[in-house]
């Protein structure tokens, strides 16, 4: 009811004195169940109004024919020369308020958002997942990879996927190996476009089968070690968190997950209240990368920091993921926020890692766990990693025993 946000009767009836002032009041409706603050309103309904007349004097008679005078209607209220920010704050909200409007509506996405070579290939992302059955974050890969390659042939001025040769998909690797991507990276673009390449040709996009000619460069397991953090940092990096705010409840609770369970970021924004058994105090961490789950004790610092952000910390909400965004709207956090969550802590804690992330605390649990002399394979169940050799990587880091045999003690050690 627009009586319950808005003071001054003269605005609501304002409001519904609008041919689309039923639209206006559903949205306003709706910002509130998300939580949005109430100066969202002040500042997004006055906008909604001026949108609905704009576009009934050009000639609009029903919602649906709102979307065709988004573009002039932004160009009129920025000016020719204003810059992107302004044009983004005036067709964000309509177009929000549209897509709760207008079912099907979609809007302007950002090119990430859209599927590489939709037009060329558009079957290709259901072929990954109803023939190869691949999971979302896979397929999250696979974009991320073929948008480099399809703004590499916009480039290049390619007009369709039987122009690619041998000699432009060797550039195009190239030039992603010179842009400073990690070895492993590369290697992983290869794999992607191999699987791409061959099936254009199976589907007769491509006049051959180009993936015989996509070669990867040699990246070797155990080359780097893993990017662990001392105790010390652990230390400063949760003491450095502000835990009066409500924001700064979500990172603790998060980070202590990951630096005590070794939590991969996916699985760590998947957790939902279900998954925490308080009266057992355990912790439930389901399909996990090897498809099974993991049950622990939960630790009382990690328990006490839980309990102070769902009481004091999490917004109200419907959604049943544990950690959710702070502020408006109050969606779950995604893997890559929990990543780059991590990382901000990081660096605001003045601890540098290479490649600073929600793998740095997975690190540092594990090498705790090899500083504790715990078998590999013990560790490698505790993390779920699906073979032994996953786990291999972390013998480096066992440097206590590394040291003996470096001294000599090499046989007493082994035995």
């Amino acid at each position: 009811m627009l009586e319950q946000h808005f003071v001054r009767p003269q605005t609501v009836d304002r409001i519904r004195a609008s041919w689309v002032g039923p639209a206006v009041e559903q949205y306003a409706d709706w910002l509130m169940a998300q939580g949005y603050a109430a100066r969202n309103l002040a500042r997004r309904v006055p906008l909604l109004l001026a949108f609905g007349a704009f576009a009934r004097a050009r000639g609009a008679a029903s919602l649906a024919d709102l979307p065709a005078h988004l573009e002039a209607f932004v160009a009129a209220r920025c000016g020719a020369r204003a810059r992107r920010g302004v044009a983004k704050e005036i067709r964000g909200p309509v177009e929000q308020w549209l897509r709760l409007v207008l079912p099907g509506f979609a809007g302007t996405r950002r090119p990430s958002q859209l599927l590489p070579f939709a037009e060329q290939a558009p079957g290709f992302f259901t072929y990954l997942r109803s023939e190869r059955g691949l999971r979302p974050a896979t397929l999250l890969q696979y974009t991320y990879h073929l948008h480099h390659l399809e703004r590499y042939c916009e480039r290049r001025g390619l007009a369709t996927l039987r122009e690619l040769t041998p000699a432009l998909l060797t550039d195009f690797l190239v030039s992603r190996g010179a842009s400073g991507l990690a070895r492993v990276t590369v290697r992983e673009t290869c794999g992607v476009l191999r699987v791409f390449l061959r099936y254009g040709h199976r589907e007769a996009l491509l006049p051959a089968d180009l993936s015989l000619h996509v070669g990867a460069p040699q990246a070797y397991r155990l080359a780097h070690l893993p990017r662990a953090i001392t105790p010390e940092e652990v230390r400063r990096l949760l003491e450095g968190i502000d835990r009066r705010a409500a924001v700064g409840k979500r990172d603790y609770a998060l980070l202590l997950l990951l630096v005590t369970y070794g939590l991969r970021a996916r699985e760590a924004a998947a957790l939902t209240l279900d998954d925490v058994d308080w009266p057992h105090d355990r912790l439930r961490i389901p399909a996990r990368k090897a498809d099974h789950s993991t049950a622990y004790p939960l630790a009382p610092a990690a328990g006490a920091a839980l309990v102070d952000y769902l009481q004091h910390g999490r917004p109200a909400t419907k959604v049943r993921q544990i950690f959710c965004r702070a502020v408006a709207p109050h969606t779950p956090l995604t893997a890559s926020a929990v990543a780059q969550r991590v990382a901000s802590c990081l660096h605001a804690a003045g601890v540098r890692v290479p490649r600073a992330g929600s793998h740095t605390l997975r690190h540092t649990c594990i090498q705790r766990l090899v500083e504790a002399d715990f078998p590999l394979k013990v560790i490698g169940d505790y993390v779920g990693h699906r073979s032994p050799a996953a786990t291999a990587i972390y013998a480096k880091v066992a440097v206590e025993t590394l040291r003996q045999v470096a001294d000599g003690a090499g046989e007493e050690v082994l035995a």
